[in-house]
């Protein structure tokens, strides 16, 4: 054994030192190889040994004390990498067999070397074969001696490569990356996530895994970028030795791997599929299996696998050599690691959805850029390199833009390329190059063809015909295999022709496929898929086999977009872009030539494609998809087209996380160029190339451009900055969330300055720490239009933010610094230097030669800013006149430094605002800053918080100082040292807010002290401080100092009963004390408002006196008390109190759960609250004798007008003068009323004799209490209506109250309903009024109710008016009906509406008509409202006619049609009104209307509306008109006359001396027509109303018209709404109005008028006193026009409705009006619907609502009245009982607030309904 160990020692030492010398000649390769051997730290002291043999002998001891594993595993590798003679081969794999020399004797060991040798030699020799095989396949075949033939090959390998651009993504969201890559991500970027770093081919293989893993790289890029070709690079990098990490190198084509159907073993796959072994394959298998981590697999096109690659069954169990699998188990495994586990995987693809197996197995991610700007120039420059053109042709593709950025593609590089050397050699002075892809590929074509073919064998025409059938062969191939997903095809599958045709001239490429074993046949594939997608293309655009509808079936780019996660054919990825481009006219010609058809045939299949871009541009792209568009738009070259989708496309160039290409970026701009307006573009998170951005300085239409991702640093910046000088239109930049340092930005603004129209730069969230601020202000104040900078969460020092604020000061066109922890901006005046002012219109004229001044804000929030900054930012305050807003809050300067800052405030310049919050201040500081208030005269607000750290200081400016209008009242001081001062120098009015605090009574002295110095404090509001009872007594001894105090606010102060008993004494004691507002709920109020007033000082300490204000007298006084649990003796202690107060007129009890008791001596005081108006109890429940006690209390009080309870819940006592003669109402809704209070209520009603109104409306009274009810009625002796809607009264109560009604002397009208409504009104009258009037609706009556109903009819003989709708009366019913009334004294309107009027004819009812035992004085049919209307006057000799009747039989009028007509002119003879509508006129029926009724001597009023009749019978029915002598009205509106029938009715008109009334509306009168008219109207001069609305009349029959008004005295109503006139025809209108005295009503809606007319007509209406209706909604009335029209309408004080809806009147306007409103005392309505009508507005309008005592209906829908607007229309609302209902629909008013307000007013509607 010992002799075997030294043998084996003496091998090792012979061994090492041939080893020595050999790899003496190798020392890189040695020191490489070590570093995957030894750790980093081993290797550190080699650099200093010089001598190679030395270096090496060290690193070979250092490889064996790493161990015998180290040290086989080392040998292993030397012996297949290096080529070592035999003997030491031999000798160094027996030291690296431990037990070699113990096992064997000596001649047994020497065969056994043999063996081992020829172990050694299998894997070595395949090695050398697999080299020899990839050097064979994918080797460069363009060397020194390439002849001109193999420069013929077009898209094969036969250029030196050029490096590709390599950028690895580190995202950890790979799955997501990978799905989104075409998609927009929702929401803001992630920069983060997305960073990419630049990398070169043997960095792919660097990264570390731990030892046995398999390591997957992946890599995508576009099509075209060289994916392929960068792995036959690695390919031959390997053989070259380049790559000596890998033994092994096995590539394989997925297209060609979809070729394999059959399942195979991992040796198969290996061998068979790739390269056979010569000898031993089990040695080389199990080789490989022993070395798999030097093993390198690449699966090229991962995209182009035809077989779903997630295979879920290869994870369920492990796989075994043995075991056959298919090519997606084979793939799979291998990425798992399942199979040669240690391997590096490269898969290359498109950008695609990574297989969910591969998410979590990658180990990196790059994506293949193609060429930038050098590798261009680098390819170009081998291309040209044996031309005298190269950099001739070199420049030519850096002067064109568009050729520069298609060369970013290497594929489209090499196409351009090869159409240039073409060119060039045959034009060298003038190349022109073709535009688009699409072209370039055609020109490619020609000149493959050409230079096979030959320059002299006929033209390109003739060429192209002579292989047309060829081309068109290939295009079917093309197009077939990409609807098979198939990229290889064998020989047979191609025709003979095809195949020589494209593998002459290099389209198409063989190669050997392996199917199994020796098999193998002979595979054709186009030298790159986009050619074949051109093909494919080509196909669908000259194949007569394909119509239009299967060319829009493949161009349905929509399918291919939509699916998220896997394109509906992936491999089609240029497919679209071709179809596109084949589309332009520049391709017409070639396809006629190839198609063989003529140019209409080839554009009709064009404009499908165009017109298919074009709808695709409507829908809803994310910007992946926008650009996909743009690139279809460009390939067609269609300048029409692109503006169509650059118009559509303007708002939607928002991308997000995606990649852009130069490539991307042309087709961008050329559609956005070509584009309608300015377009917004931004891109967040986007990888760009920074060529992009030299292409994108050629857009002309970008007005805002953003970039945010963190990887656009300087080198972005300084390419953006040469871009920015083109973009002239450019408004805003923004470039966020990047990376860019201070040493950029500089050249980035200077940049900025050469865009004129520039007006916002964002540039927040970068790394700009060290800005100079001075060079930077420098630059954007001249910057002429710039408005803001934004630098916001850039690190910028304390230092550079002082600094910045110094800058801002100086710079006149700065006008605002925001600086706010992170964020800091910079706002700038804008064009012309002006600083923008809002125009007050009450002061408009005053303001309107004032040039504006310049106004400065600076904000230093949150800036860390201590007592040691004071004085450097007073100086810095003083150095500025001109500031109107500061703001230090959030900083530390304490009381020294605000201390500091306040004693310089009269040396300040501050116009609006001071704000000093959250600077660390005390008690004292707040002392500080109270103290100010006397010594700064401008100081208008202060607002102090200790506990929310608030002060803030308001001023006023010297502009608005000088201009504050003078107050109502001075301030007079009798025996005043001070009065003659004061009164010279008005101060300006102060408030004080010193709230939330934790003042207590005994700060009160030291606080007064301070605010005794502020004379001039009108509001003081010491809320939610603790200053408790004694603190209120001890603050209101001190009231009488302030003397010029309005509104005192106490709240939340722990005030307790006692208090609100000594706030109700001050109400006598302080006189001038306005409203008084006191809660004890959980939210203490205490609000008091002061009248403004002259005081008279007095000796008393307490009380002074007061000259009262002359509205105090008309106002009066409020008190209001909520919250307050209060007893019956607490109430009667307050309402004694109450009783001394003068000039009180309301009193609120609200929310103070009053019992029965507590009313009750709340009401005993009534009389002696002598002035009180309203008294108000909201939110109490009443019990049923408390309602009782409310409405008995019109019996203790005479002053009281209305008792309004609401749901038991809220009362309303409204009180007035003591006069007998006022009526009053009672309002009980919604009490729960029923039969057991009834009694008790009449009793109390009974005892009052001047009740005008009982409402017990929502009650539960049912027919019990109706009854009940009733029998009291009939002991009522005055006049009285009855609202008992909604009280559960069926049929037989209806019933019951016409029994009552009919036996009843005193009931004079019953109106009674039972649908949804359920309207029950009784009307009772104590003088003798002959009305006595019914009205029945929708009371469902069976046929046994309406006998009933017939015999009770019977009774009244007195009936004046009986109105039946929807009763279920029927046609017989009727008749009984009628029958029933023949008895009734005196004239009676008979109503019916029923769904049977619509159905039967108008000679049917004219006979039911004269079926009447009457003279007929009125007969109306209107079928639209299902309405047959009948006047009756009754003769004394019934008995007579109904014999009469009887013997005449009329039951069938056709057959006695003679006795029909007697019938109709006898009964008819008094006939005074004739009204039809809706109805259709036969010419039976229109002959009797013409013969029979027109002539009638008594026809007054006649009037056809909305109804057909023939023409003639049209004529006929004019013609007839002459006849109608005493007609006084005459209506045919919505008859559509025209004009072309005026002159025919102008003819009885003239036979008309009477007429009053002509409605002609809705009938297409023109201006001609109206002419005609208008001569006809001269003539009558007791015309009233004209109702020529919605007709066709302009400017021309307007004016006509109105110098006929001239001559109209008499006119009260006009109604022109609806046509279509100027405002100079409005003017001439009215012009004329003004003469017309006795004018009533005037309806000019719709005209569009405008603001001109509006001024006109204000100038007229002082004319028109008798104006009682005013409609001028929708006329374009501006706020000019409304303020003049509001102004005037103030002489109209007869007015009761005025609708100025849909008119943008403006706030001025609106509050005019209500000024005014006081003066309509008449008014009932007012429309001011889509007015803008705002809060403010909407409170000044709810003052003058008050104030108009007929008001009944306000309509304010689709304003922007919100919260506060609403709660004031309900505060108001209260107060006026007359109001029926505000209608507030479409205002945003919360939703809960208005539940809320409804709640508490039913009047309040705000639903549509």
């Amino acid at each position: 054994m010992q002799f075997q160990g030294d043998d084996l020692h003496l091998d090792i030492v012979s061994a090492h030192s041939q080893l020595v010398e050999f790899l003496s000649h190798r020392p890189v390769w040695l020191l490489t190889t070590s570093q995957r051997f030894l750790p980093g730290v081993a290797l550190y002291g080699l650099d200093g040994i010089t001598n190679h043999k030395e270096k090496v002998s060290v690193l070979l001891g250092l490889l064996e004390e790493a161990g015998p594993a180290t040290w086989e595993q080392f040998v292993q590798c030397l012996c297949m990498e290096c080529d070592l003679p035999l003997d030491l081969e031999t000798q160094l794999m027996s030291s690296a067999r431990e037990g070699f020399a113990r096992c064997h004797h000596h001649s047994s060991s020497m065969c056994e070397k043999d063996v081992k040798r020829q172990q050694l030699d299998a894997p070595k020799k395949y090695r050398h074969l697999l080299m020899d095989s990839v050097r064979q396949r994918y080797g460069s075949r363009r060397g020194a001696g390439a002849g001109v033939k193999e420069q013929m090959q077009p898209l094969a390998v036969n250029q030196a490569f050029v490096n590709l651009v390599i950028r690895q993504s580190k995202t950890p969201c790979l799955k997501e990356r990978m799905e989104k890559s075409r998609e927009d991500v929702a929401g803001a970027c992630k920069p983060e996530e997305y960073v990419d770093t630049a990398m070169k081919v043997s960095d792919l293989f660097c990264s570390v895994v731990p030892s046995g893993t398999t390591k997957v790289i992946f890599l995508f890029g576009k099509p075209g970028t060289g994916k392929t070709m960068l792995m036959h690079s690695i390919c031959q990098k390997w053989v070259e030795g380049d790559l000596p990490q890998f033994l092994f190198t096995f590539l394989f084509e997925f297209r060609q791997l979809n070729l394999l159907k059959r399942k195979l073993t991992l040796k198969e796959l290996l061998f068979d599929l790739f390269l056979q072994t010569e000898d031993s394959p089990e040695a080389v298998f199990q080789y490989l299996l022993e070395n798999t981590c030097r093993t390198l697999i690449i699966f090229d096109g991962l995209d182009e696998f035809a077989a779903n690659v997630d295979v879920s069954g290869s994870s369920e169990r492990g796989p075994t050599l043995t075991s056959c699998m298919s090519i997606s188990e084979f793939f799979a495994d291998v990425c798992h690691g399942k199979l040669l586990p240690g391997c590096t995987v490269l898969v290359t693809s498109r950008p695609m959805r990574l297989p969910d197996f591969l998410v979590n197995t990658v180990n990196l991610l790059a994506e293949i850029w193609g060429f930038d700007h050098e590798k261009i120039k680098e390819y170009a420059s081998h291309y040209f390199r044996q031309h005298s053109f190269k950099e001739q042709a070199i420049a030519h593709l850096k002067n064109n833009i568009k050729l520069l950025s298609m060369c970013h593609v290497p594929a489209l590089c090499y196409v351009v390329c090869n159409c240039l050397e073409y060119l060039l050699l045959r034009h060298q002075t003038n190349v022109e190059l073709p535009q688009t892809m699409t072209q370039f590929y055609i020109k490619m074509l020609l000149i493959f063809i050409n230079k096979q073919q030959g320059e002299h064998e006929g033209g390109e025409e003739a060429k192209l015909h002579c292989n047309r059938k060829a081309i068109l062969g290939l295009c079917d191939l093309a197009m077939k295999g990409l609807e098979e997903r198939k990229l290889v095809f064998y020989a047979g599958e191609i025709p003979e022709r095809v195949k020589e045709f494209a593998s002459l001239h290099g389209l198409l490429t063989a190669f050997e496929v392996k199917m199994s074993g020796t098999c193998s046949e002979v595979g054709y594939a186009f030298v790159h898929l986009s050619l074949q997608e051109f093909f494919a293309a080509l196909c669908l655009m000259v194949s007569r086999r394909v119509d239009m509808n299967y060319l829009r079936k493949k161009f349905f780019l929509k399918s291919k977009w939509t699916l998220k996660n896997k394109a509906k054919t992936e491999i089609m990825e240029s497919f679209h872009i071709f179809l596109s481009g084949l589309s332009s006219k520049e391709c017409r010609t070639f396809l006629t030539l190839l198609a063989g058809q003529d140019e209409a045939w080839v554009q009709d299949k064009q404009d499908v494609i165009l017109q298919f871009l074009k709808k695709l541009a409507a829908t809803n792209l994310t910007g992946p998809k926008v650009i996909e568009l743009c690139h279809c738009t460009f390939e067609t070259q269609d300048l029409k087209v692109a503006q169509h989708i650059g118009g559509l496309l303007n708002f939607k160039y928002e991308f997000k996380n995606f990649r852009l290409t130069p490539l991307d970026m042309l087709a961008l701009v050329f559609v956005m160029n070509l584009g309608q307006g300015l377009a917004r573009l931004g891109f967040t998170g986007c990888l760009m190339d920074i060529d992009c951005l030299e292409i994108l300085a050629g857009c002309k239409s970008v007005e805002h451009l953003s970039f945010r991702s963190r990887r656009y640093g300087d080198d972005f910046a300084a390419a953006l900055s040469k871009s920015l000088r083109g973009m002239a239109s450019l408004k805003t930049l923004e470039l966020t969330s990047g990376s860019i340092t201070a040493k950029r930005i500089i050249d980035l603004v200077q940049a900025s300055s050469h865009c004129p129209q520039l007006e916002e730069i964002n540039l927040q969230d970068n790394r700009i720490q060290n800005l100079q601020v001075k060079r930077a202000m420098d630059l954007f104040s001249r910057m002429e239009k710039l408005k803001k900078i934004d630098l916001s969460n850039n690190n910028l020092s304390l230092g550079a933010v002082l600094t910045l604020a110094e800058e801002v000061i100086t710079r006149q066109n700065a006008t605002e610094l925001l600086v706010r922890k992170d964020t800091v901006i910079v706002y700038f005046s804008g064009p012309s230097g002006k600083v923008p002012r809002s125009l007050d219109l009450q002061w408009e004229e005053k303001k309107e030669h004032v040039i504006p001044t310049r106004q400065v804000k600076l904000c230093l929030q949150d800036c860390s800013l201590s007592s040691q900054h004071a004085k450097e930012i007073v100086a810095m305050l003083q150095s500025c006149p001109c500031l109107s807003e500061v703001d230090l809050s959030g900083n530390k300067l304490g009381d020294e430094g605000c201390s500091c800052l306040l004693e310089s405030l009269p040396w300040i310049s501050i116009s609006k605002q001071l704000d000093l919050s959250q600077n660390c201040l005390s008690v004292n500081g707040i002392c500080s800053l109270l103290k100010s208030v006397s010594t700064c005269q401008k100081m208008m607000d202060v607002q102090l918080s200790l506990c929310h750290e608030t002060a803030v200081l308001r001023f006023i400016g010297d502009s608005e100082s000088s201009s504050i209008p003078p107050r109502d009242e001075a301030v007079c001081f009798i025996d005043d040292q001070q009065y003659g001062e004061e009164n010279q120098t008005p101060t300006t009015p102060q408030k004080i807010r010193l709230t939330d605090s934790r003042f207590q009574a005994g700060d009160l002295e030291k606080l007064c002290a301070i605010l005794k110095e502020c004379s001039s404090i009108s509001e003081l509001d010491l809320s939610n401080n603790n200053l408790g009872d004694a603190g209120l007594l001890q603050l209101f001894q001190f009231l009488p100092n302030l003397r010029r105090l309005s509104s005192l606010k106490l709240n939340d102060n722990h005030i307790s009963l006692n208090s609100v008993f000594f706030l109700a004494q001050s109400l006598s004691a302080l006189e001038d004390i306005k409203v008084m507002d006191l809660s004890l709920g959980h939210r203490q109020v205490v609000h008091v408002a002061f009248w403004d007033r002259i005081r008279v000082t007095s000796t008393s300490r307490w009380r002074s006196g007061f000259l009262m204000h002359p509205k105090h007298d008309t106002e009066g006084r409020c008190f209001r008390l909520r919250d307050c649990r209060m007893g019956p003796e607490d109430v009667t202690r307050l309402c004694q109190t109450l009783a001394r107060c003068p000039q009180l007129t309301q009193i609120d009890l609200s929310e103070n759960s009053l019992c029965d008791q507590s009313i009750e001596r709340l009401l005993s005081f009534l009389p002696y609250l002598c002035h009180l108006k309203l008294l108000s109890i909201r939110n109490n429940t009443f019990s049923p004798c408390c309602i009782v006690l409310l409405i008995n209390s019109i019996n203790l009080c005479e002053r009281i007008r209305m008792v309004e309870v609401r749901s038991s819940e809220n009362a309303f006592l409204h009180l007035g003068a003591a006069m007998r003669s006022q009526k009053t109402s009672c309002r009980l809704t919604d009490c729960a009323v029923g039969q057991g209070q009834i009694d008790e209520l009449c009793k109390v009603l009974e005892q009052h004799g001047r009740l005008a109104e009982v409402d017990l409306s929502r009650n539960q009274l049912g027919l019990e209490g109706l009854r009940c009810l009733l029998d009291h009625l009939h002991q009522v002796p005055f006049t009285c209506s009855f609202n008992l809607s909604r009280n559960r009264i069926s049929q037989d109560g209806v019933l019951h109250l016409i029994n009552a009604f009919a036996t009843s002397g005193n009931t004079t009208e019953v109106q009674a309903s039972l649908c949804s409504k359920a309207t029950l009104f009784i009307k009772l009258t104590n003088r003798d009024d002959p009305r006595k009037i019914l009205r029945l609706t929708e009371c469902k009556f069976q046929p046994e109710h309406l006998e009933k109903l017939c015999l009770l009819l019977e009774k009244c003989t007195g009936l004046t008016e009986y109105i039946s709708s929807y009763n279920n009366v029927t046609v017989q019913a009727v008749e009984r009906l009628l029958h029933s009334l023949r008895k009734n004294l005196g004239p009676l309107k008979i109503s019916i509406e029923e769904p049977w009027v619509h159905k039967e004819s108008v000679m049917n009812l004219i006979y039911l008509a004269v079926r009447t035992c009457g003279n007929i004085t009125e007969i109306t049919i209107c079928k639209d409202k299902n309405l047959f209307q009948l006047g009756v006057r009754f003769p004394h000799y019934l008995e007579k006619v109904e014999s009469d009747v009887s013997r005449l039989n009329l039951c069938k009028p056709e057959i006695q049609h003679a006795g029909f007509n007697q019938r109709v002119h006898e009964n008819c003879a008094r006939l005074q009104e004739l009204r039809w509508s809706h109805v259709e006129l036969h010419s039976d029926e229109a002959e009797m209307l013409v013969r029979i009724l027109l002539p009638l001597p008594e026809l007054k009023k006649f009037g056809l509306m909305s109804s057909s009749i023939m023409p003639a019978g049209m004529d006929y029915l004019i013609l007839g008109l002459q006849n109608c002598q005493a007609i006084e009205e005459l209506n045919l509106g919505h008859m559509k006359l025209g004009s072309a029938a005026v002159p025919k009715l102008v003819l009885g008109l003239h036979e008309m001396p009477s007429l009053k009334r002509l409605i002609l509306n809705h009938n297409s009168i023109g201006d001609d027509g109206c002419c005609i008219l208008t001569e006809a109207l001269r003539n009558m001069h007791y015309m009233e109303e004209i109702n020529l609305s919605h007709n066709k009349i302009g400017d021309p029959g307007l004016t006509t018209l109105a110098a006929v008004l001239l001559e109209m005295q008499n006119l009260k109503r006009i109604n022109l709404s609806g046509n279509t006139p100027s405002s100079a025809g409005g003017a001439k209108l009215m012009e004329a109005l003004a003469y017309c005295k006795c004018m009533e009503e005037l309806l000019l809606s719709q005209n569009g008028f405008g603001s001109r007319t509006a001024v006109k007509l204000a100038c007229c209406l002082p004319h028109m006193t008798n104006l009682k209706v005013l409609h001028l909604q929708n006329n374009n009335i501006g706020p000019e026009g409304g303020m003049e029209l509001a102004r005037a309408l103030v002489a109209c004080r007869l007015l009761e409705e005025i609708s100025l809806s849909e008119n943008d009147l403006g706030q001025g306007s609106i509050c005019a009006l209500s000024e005014g409103l006081p003066c309509f005392e008449h008014l009932r309505k007012i429309d001011l619907k889509l007015c803008g009508v705002t809060d403010d507005a909407s409170k000044s309008l709810s003052q003058g609502f008050r104030q108009c005592p007929s008001m009944e209906e306000i309509i304010l829908e689709k304003n922007r009245i919100g919260a506060c607007g609403a709660s004031k229309l309900a505060e108001e609302l209260v107060k006026c009982p007359e109001i029926q209902f505000i209608r507030l629909w479409d205002n945003p008013v919360p939703r809960g607030l208005a539940e809320n307000l409804t709640s508490q007013d039913p009047r309040l509607c705000f639903s549509f309904y």
